[in-house]
């Protein structure tokens, strides 16, 4: 049996199917949903993310940190804020 071929990036690329995440990867992922709802509705738009390490969503920087490229690519800009 083949197993189809996936990537941990899955979780925030993929359009079809079933993915998993947990409640941070939710929350990213719904940062680059609403930049492709926009682009669908022919709006253009931009994303601006800040927040601080140590917030309640603390992970949620390290998440965004990890896609920058991607979040790049869909016009969404991430500045952590600093306490």
């Amino acid at each position: 049996m083949d197993m189809p071929a996936f990537s941990l990036e899955d979780k925030y690329t993929q359009t079809e199917g079933k993915i998993y995440l947990n409640g941070t990867q939710a929350l990213t992922r719904l940062v680059l949903l609403q930049a492709q709802r926009d682009q669908q509705a022919g709006l253009n738009t931009a994303g601006f993310v800040s927040g601080y390490r140590g917030s309640p969503l603390g992970d949620l920087d390290k998440s965004l940190w990890s896609i920058c490229e991607l979040l790049s690519q869909n016009n969404i800009t991430f500045q952590p804020g600093l306490n």
